[in-house]
């Protein structure tokens, strides 16, 4: 069986080539297929294994390695333009274009989907109006060939023979954008790397993020400079001097850290704070496999890996909560979910929320998915 990986493409090492990497952990004889591959030699080596990719003639444009995203009206045709005509098995790694790729009947083809491609659908008004491509003439452009990208990618979803959804939060999109029904098989997270600090934690609170609009970082930094409880914010991005201007002096921005570092803090805090409408949420998962709960807008991926007790809800005693969700993305509900959890947070036992952790490890995965497909190639093929 000869079988080729497609993914959108390779840039940094982010939540999606975690999956790559177990993919090419599972089977070492994938032929790679992406838009671009800017790897540097550390990522390449843990994610491809040192493979080499076929790249799409994206690679090849002006500023590709930084302007990649500036090509996306040439994605379809680009993602169209790798022949894998001699191919059994093709698994495409999705969250764009990749799913696009052109088969024949008489091969298999699924595809691992961490979301519809978000700016043309769902986010569609919110990437115009943080583009500022909402108004003007670059604005109906943008809007002309979005619309174009959208009608192609619903034209493709019968392209994939089976999909797999990260969540159930992304499968009820699959199902309403594309009519189609996905497995659902939870990403990877490295929950061995984080452990239980054998202290008593520290008094303050936690959030790491890589700071772009939909995460949310200033609802967060704005609802506790409302308060004197501490705060620690993991992360840059476009939006850390602006958030960095709202802090007060109980909110510390660290920006960039090495991941040990995070690892550390992170279990010494008191409790990790996520605002974001997230498909899945690695972050949320990572704290809880150092025994931390989560305080979470109570909606999308966060709702299937957290245990959790709204705030305005009675707490049952007799459950095991890993966290507290609350309703709103806006200050008040927040605080209020803070509020609620100091309140009961001697009921949080660390060892329970590590163990709720671990049914998403890395193992778990590369366990499931590797049954999953080969079964479904098996069946498939002995039709």
């Amino acid at each position: 069986m000869k079988k080729a990986l497609v993914h959108d493409w390779l840039v940094t090492y982010a939540g999606a080539e975690r999956c790559v990497e177990s993919f090419t952990n599972i089977w070492n004889d994938f032929d790679i297929f992406t838009l671009v591959d800017y790897l540097n030699d550390k990522d390449r080596e843990i994610i491809l294994k040192n493979k080499t990719t076929t790249t799409s003639i994206i690679q090849k444009l002006p500023f590709s390695k930084t302007k990649y995203r500036n090509y996306l009206p040439l994605f379809p045709y680009a993602i169209e333009q790798f022949d894998l005509s001699e191919y059994d098995l093709i698994l495409s790694s999705s969250h764009a274009v990749a799913k696009g790729v052109l088969t024949r009947p008489d091969q298999f083809h699924i595809s691992y989907v961490y979301s519809p491609i978000r700016y043309v659908w769902d986010l569609y008004f919110q990437y115009l109006k943080e583009s500022n491509l909402d108004r003007g003439i670059k604005g109906f452009f943008a809007r002309y060939f979005i619309h174009k990208i959208r009608n192609w990618d619903y034209s493709t979803a019968n392209r994939v023979d089976h999909y797999f959804a990260i969540s159930k939060y992304i499968a009820k999109r699959i199902e309403k954008i594309y009519g189609k029904q996905a497995d659902v098989i939870y990403p990877p997270v490295d929950v061995d790397s984080f452990t239980i600090s054998d202290k008593e934690n520290d008094d303050y609170y936690i959030t790491s993020s890589r700071m772009v609009p939909y995460k949310r970082i200033d609802l967060i930094v704005k609802a506790f400079s409302l308060t004197k409880k501490k705060l620690l914010v993991i992360g840059d991005g476009p939006d850390y001097n602006k958030i960095k201007k709202t802090a007060t002096k109980n909110i510390e921005l660290l920006g960039f850290t090495s991941k040990a570092e995070m690892i550390s803090l992170t279990k010494e805090a008191k409790a990790f704070i996520f605002a974001a409408e997230e498909d899945f949420g690695i972050a949320p998962v990572e704290a809880q496999a150092a025994g931390i709960p989560v305080i979470a807008f109570g909606k999308g991926g966060v709702l299937e890996t957290i245990s959790g007790v709204f705030s305005d809800q009675n707490f049952d005693q007799k459950k095991c909560y890993t966290g507290v969700f609350y309703r709103k993305q806006t200050v008040e509900s927040l605080l209020e979910a803070v509020n609620f959890f100091e309140s009961k947070k001697e009921l949080f036992d660390k060892n329970s929320i590590r163990n709720h952790a671990k049914k998403f490890s890395k193992q778990r995965f590369e366990k499931e998915i590797k049954l999953k497909v080969e079964s479904l190639y098996y069946n498939w093929k002995n039709k």
